[in-house]
């Protein structure tokens, strides 16, 4: 006697499609640089030196939002390439539209899951960096099951950092502060950069208005910063 399969499980995501409405020069930006900027999603590691043209350090920013941050961090360090993900398509098109208006060469963008890009698209070893800032809290304790950062995406974010990278994330949520920091810190492949605790606020990592709108209601912010031992 046959058994039938047990059904798939479906992964548990770290993000919920909303709809959102694009504004003209988001929709202009999507049509007009989608195409060079937007990369599609492969099922295997592509050739990255061939997407941006050159090779060059590689950081990966995780759930970029409305792209504020990520373009500058970008402007900033034209020696260096970004991998930006986000899933909602307004932030997609708000980045395009920055891209545009400050001609930068040095974004590459993928609208899907971050943990298959991780497992699929990027080697081990990789990346010189990888940013989470202000992922979503999901602070309802039912859904803490969704938080991006558990022990296996930071064991996987971990083994695509080359010896020397780093992880550095930020939260205005103590309580998910409180769990980053004992998640990362049980991650054998990394070490924290600020002995057993929080990290000051870098000063190349932007202020967003998000983050500053918290701050004038008196919220605090939680810097992590950990690197891949040698």
């Amino acid at each position: 006697m046959t058994h039938p399969a047990p059904p798939a499980r479906t992964p548990i995501r770290s993000f919920v499609l909303r709809a959102g409405r694009l504004g003209p020069g988001q929709q202009r930006a999507l049509e007009e640089l989608g195409p060079r900027f937007v990369l599609p999603f492969a099922p295997q590691p592509i050739d990255w030196d061939a997407a941006f043209g050159r090779q060059a350090p590689r950081l990966l920013e995780i759930g970029f939002g409305m792209g504020d941050a990520t373009a500058q961090v970008a402007a900033a360090a034209p020696q260096q390439d970004f991998i930006g993900i986000e899933v909602h398509p307004p932030g997609v098109g708000a980045l395009l539209k920055r891209i545009g208006e400050q001609q930068l060469t040095n974004i590459r963008i993928l609208r899907h899951d971050a943990v298959e890009v991780l497992q699929q698209m990027l080697q081990p070893a990789s990346l010189a960096g990888v940013h989470i800032w202000f992922p979503d809290p999901w602070h309802k304790k039912r859904h803490h099951k969704r938080r991006l950062i558990r022990p296996d995406v930071v064991a996987l974010v971990a083994s695509r950092l080359a010896p020397g990278g780093y992880l550095h994330c930020a939260t205005d949520w103590q309580h998910y502060a409180e769990q980053m920091l004992e998640v990362l810190a049980a991650e054998p492949l990394l070490k924290n950069q600020c002995g057993a605790g929080y990290a000051p606020k870098p000063d190349w990592r932007p202020l967003t208005k998000f983050e500053n709108r918290g701050l004038q209601l008196g919220h605090g912010v939680w810097d992590l910063l950990f690197s891949r031992a040698s």
